[in-house]
């Protein structure tokens, strides 16, 4: 059975996760642990918590658990003292204070959600992300740099503060992976801070793994603007230490309506200029449904409302993964 490493966080990854489960390999997602908003951020603050949301959203992606068990992970209260929280954090957060180490936490959500594959922070270490953008600021903490739409120079270095070392079951996921997989995701927020673990790097670098990025659909705002697939790559590539070795993209064109929503918050679809390159492989496929993100009831959060489609996204990989 091939070894499959999903590298990222957030949206992105679940998509991603959901659709692979589907298919006879093993899988192993390594998380960000760096997210600092919404309630992942209040739980973190007041509990001191490892951020749970990334987590939880990997352990509901490959769980094969009841329909009622992951509606609950991913519930938000609307209202009175828990509003905006997610139960699953909380959850999360409450294993974390009766267990010894969070493995123990991991193995008790994976047990109750019958997670198909394995789901791992690739750090156990309490950091915060911060970004240098070309014009000399320094923004700290990833909900500051999530939000951070007033920045137009682009992001010179992202570090974490202070250093992190890498989860052994992390860089193990990667040392045994036959392809490592990528995106999609907020450059900044979501993939990147899982390469600047100390000994994460090193391990990519020695890793004979085949490496897939699959491109963003929309630009972002304060972290990725203007950005083509090729800007995105190469700020990947800097912090990965090798080469990309194929590009997945998205074929479908995107509805006016949603083009004129992202316009609205200065963003913008990312461009394709691989035409012509032969640096990568290159697929295109349909990767987008009709059907459109929905808000969660109490999530005070502004999500992307265009989304790949989980199945066909899995069924692009597995194309790309048979033949290798």
């Amino acid at each position: 059975m091939k070894r499959v490493t999903v590298l990222g966080g957030g949206t992105g990854s679940y998509v991603v996760l959901s659709g692979l489960k589907n298919f006879p390999y093993h899988i192993s997602a390594v998380v960000a642990t760096t997210d600092s908003g919404g309630s992942t951020g209040r739980l973190r603050d007041q509990y001191g918590a490892l951020p749970p949301g990334d987590l939880r959203q990997g352990l509901v992606a490959l769980s094969e658990a009841p329909e009622l068990w992951r509606e609950l992970f991913l519930y938000r209260f609307s209202n009175g003292d828990f509003e905006g929280h997610n139960f699953g954090n909380i959850f999360l957060t409450a294993l974390e204070k009766i267990s010894p180490d969070y493995d123990k936490v991991i193995d008790m959500a994976s047990y109750i959600l019958q997670t198909r594959g394995h789901v791992i922070p690739v750090t156990a270490d309490k950091v915060h992300l911060c970004a240098k953008y070309e014009d000399g600021e320094i923004i700290e903490t990833e909900d500051l740099i999530d939000t951070a739409f007033h920045k137009d120079a682009r992001i010179e270095k992202a570090y974490l503060k202070p250093n992190a070392k890498a989860n052994r079951k992390a860089l193990r996921a990667v040392r045994n992976a036959d392809t490592i997989i990528i995106g999609p995701g907020d450059m900044y927020t979501s993939l990147i801070p899982n390469l600047l673990v100390k000994g994460m790097k090193d391990e990519i670098k020695k890793s004979k793994a085949h490496i897939i990025y699959i491109a963003n659909l929309m630009t972002k705002r304060g972290q990725t603007p203007n950005y083509s697939i090729l800007d995105h790559v190469r700020d990947l590539e800097q912090y990965l230490g090798r080469k990309v070795n194929t590009i997945l993209v998205n074929k479908t064109p995107l509805p006016q309506d949603i083009l004129d929503y992202y316009k609205g918050y200065g963003e913008s679809p990312v461009a394709d200029d691989l035409n012509g390159q032969k640096e990568y492989t290159v697929v295109r496929k349909e990767l987008i449904s009709s059907q459109q993100a929905v808000q969660r009831k109490g999530d005070k959060v502004m999500r992307s409302i265009i989304r790949h489609d989980s199945l066909r996204i899995a069924h692009a990989l597995h194309d790309i993964i048979g033949v290798l």
